[in-house]
């Protein structure tokens, strides 16, 4: 029981006293950042998904 409790003392001083927290227009700036490359990233995988479906599509008709 001993060592949860220091290991607890310990974690918490770490986190309290050596991590270095963002400051908040970091974290937003970092946010934005993630959603815009998140909308991207959607984006572009949306265009190959439909190219690829036209593209498939076009070789199905052509058999029939």
């Amino acid at each position: 029981m001993e060592q949860l409790q220091l290991y607890i003392k310990e974690s918490y001083n770490e986190l309290v006293n050596k991590v270095t927290w963002p400051t908040w227009p970091s974290l937003y700036s970092n946010t934005i950042l993630v959603i815009v490359a998140s909308l991207i990233l959607a984006l572009i995988i949306f265009v190959m998904d439909l190219i690829s479906k036209n593209f498939l599509s076009f070789l199905y008709n052509i058999n029939s």
